[in-house]
Parts: C-alpha cells; sequence; structure tokens
C-alpha cells in the first residue's frame, strides 16, 4: 500500500475533462474541472476542508466541537463528511426550497438539518441569519458562514486554481464559472490572474441572480425572474466575492443550461447537476467570443444525483417548461 490519505487529503487534484463536443463546436479546446470526483462529491468539499482547517488553526473550533453552517446543500455535505472524520458536530440549516436527496443525504452523513422557509436575504429570517444565530446559541460552537468566509476564497486560491494553472501547462485563455458563494470564481480568478493578467475571467450567472448587472453595470438588479439552478445566483455581493478580479459576465437562461446538461450526458456520458449545465454553457458563449484555437476551462460542480427527482425527472421538467430543451428540441 502507498501513500494512503485521509478524507481531508483526498480532497482536490481532480482531472481536467476535454469536453468533446462544446470544443468541436467552437474551435477552442474547452475543458471541465471533474469536482464530482471529490470524496464528497463537490467543488463544496474545498471549501469546507479549508474553512475547517482555517478554523481549527486560529483556535476558533476546539476538539468536540460544533461546526453550524446555512446552506443550499453541498457545503453542508462537504462539511458533514468534514465533521464525521475531524470529531465535530455537525448542524446544517436549509432553506425548503432544495431536492430532496440533499436533505436525504446530509442526515444519512450524520448532520442535523434544520430546513426553514425560503425567505429574501433580507429577511431575519433567511436561513443563513438563523445559522448565525443558532451557532451564537449553541456552547462550543463555530458558524463557518461560507458566504463571508473568505478562508473558502483562499481554499481556491492555494488548491484550484493552481492544478488549472499545472493542468493547462499555463496555456489558458478563459475561466468561466457560475457564483453562489463566490468563493470558487473569485479564488480561482485571482490566482490565475496572478499568473497571467491576461486570463479572462468570467461569471456564468442564472437567471433571477443580481451578479450579471453587478459585473457588467456595477448595479445590482436581478436579471429574469429566477431559475431551478440550486445554491447559485444571488442579490448581494459577498466578501468572497468582493474585489474579485472579474472581466465579465453571461446570463444563461434555465433552457440553454437544462439543454446543456443532457447534450453533456448523450454525448459525453456525463451526469451533471444544472449548474454544470450553466458553467459548460458559459464556457461554450465565451469560447464563441474569443475565436478558434483558445483554451477555456470550467467547474464541472457536482454530479446529478441529488437531482434526480427534479432536473433527471421528465414530469418535473414538462412542469417548468423545460422538457423540450432537455429532449433537444
Amino acid at each position: 500500500m502507498s501513500n494512503p490519505v485521509d478524507f481531508l487529503a483526498a480532497i482536490g487534484n481532480t482531472p481536467l475533462i476535454r469536453l468533446r463536443g462544446a470544443s468541436a463546436e467552437t474551435g477552442c479546446e474547452i475543458f471541465g474541472k471533474a469536482e464530482f470526483m471529490n470524496p464528497g462529491g463537490s467543488v463544496k468539499d474545498r471549501a469546507a476542508r479549508g474553512i475547517v482547517t482555517d478554523a481549527e488553526q486560529r483556535g476558533l473550533l476546539a476538539p468536540g466541537g460544533t461546526v453550524v453552517e446555512g446552506t443550499a446543500g453541498n457545503t453542508g455535505i462537504g462539511l458533514a463528511h468534514v465533521c464525521a472524520a475531524r470529531g465535530y458536530r455537525c448542524v446544517i440549516v436549509m432553506p425548503d426550497n432544495q431536492s430532496p436527496e440533499k436533505y436525504a443525504l446530509i442526515e444519512a452523513l450524520g448532520a442535523e438539518v434544520h430546513r426553514v422557509k425560503t425567505v429574501p436575504y433580507s429577511d431575519p429570517n433567511h436561513y443563513q441569519k438563523v445559522a448565525g444565530r443558532m451557532a451564537a446559541e449553541l456552547p462550543g460552537a463555530y458558524w463557518t458562514n461560507q458566504f463571508d468566509n473568505t478562508a473558502n476564497r483562499r481554499a481556491h486560491v492555494e488548491s484550484t486554481g493552481p492544478e488549472i494553472w499545472e493542468q493547462t501547462g499555463g496555456r489558458i485563455d478563459a475561466f468561466v464559472s457560475a457564483s453562489g458563494t463566490g468563493g470558487t470564481l473569485g479564488g480561482v480568478s485571482q490566482y490565475l490572474k496572478s499568473r497571467n493578467p491576461r486570463v479572462r475571467t468570467v461569471l456564468a450567472d442564472p437567471p433571477g441572480s443580481a451578479l450579471y448587472e453587478y459585473i457588467r453595470n456595477g448595479v445590482l438588479k436581478a436579471t429574469g425572474s429566477g431559475s431551478i439552478t440550486e445554491g447559485i445566483g444571488i442579490g448581494r455581493v459577498t466578501a468572497n466575492m468582493q474585489d474579485a478580479p472579474v472581466d465579465d459576465a453571461v446570463h444563461i437562461p434555465d433552457t440553454e443550461s437544462v439543454a446543456c446538461v443532457y447534450r453533456l450526458l448523450r454525448e459525453e456520458g456525463l451526469f451533471l447537476s444544472s449548474t454544470s449545465g450553466v458553467n459548460v454553457a458559459g464556457a461554450v458563449r465565451v469560447a464563441r467570443e474569443l475565436g478558434p484555437g483558445h483554451v477555456v476551462v470550467t467547474m464541472l460542480c457536482d454530479s446529478g444525483s441529488k437531482y434526480l427527482s427534479r432536473l433527471y425527472n421528465r414530469e418535473w421538467l414538462a412542469q417548468k417548461g423545460l422538457l423540450e430543451a432537455a429532449l433537444g428540441r
């Protein structure tokens, strides 16, 4: 047996997958970073590890303590794994509009799940604010605060960005990513720009988010009326997104992201989430803008297994008016 590792050490060093169809269509080399291959199944494993280890190093989380977070799902899954591996109690607060598979998985991992009504961030009962209050009331608890804890962004400066740079041999022209907390987009952009300021960094944003207008025009204004995507697209600038070196943004409607998800399944054998569809659709847009011969990298955030009852359910898609897009019609 050579070089065995624990759960935390197994996070990262995910491969880049060349997306054949998208590459052929644009004349560019389009790669997706296979974050679904992390041990907890998503890119959020990186944030979970980075935030928890940062809290340990700063003395904010003691042995046997409690980790509290407000999350749409994947960070909660990553934290549940990390907490089990490190011996912490894990308490997760989630809005009540997420896929059923996420609640079930987090509970199966041993975390406590508290569902709260879905309300705007301005409401004091927003799931992130509820999590903060719960952490303040529980003895020995630490609120990981993924949206405004910059250990999240730093995790991508220290791992995801360097991996992409090394895997492309520094031959990367653009990086495209959606944003929830801003950690991935902000951190990877920061690192890549430090190596080559000419790398173009682009936000891929779903309907209902205010970040597209913020990046393009400096104004927080929602574009569209809502999306089926979970965990991305918000109405404020988080600490992780503050001053992130992002050059541009593209708006990706649900019809485009869903069509992309199903095309990736049919053509590439990749079973992915709607966020991954937003990302790849955005990468295709950026590749077309750049023209043939460029290298574009995006994130394949997580697999489709947590979205079987929605994104991969024909009846649900039909209710949302998205079945035709999924069928490629």
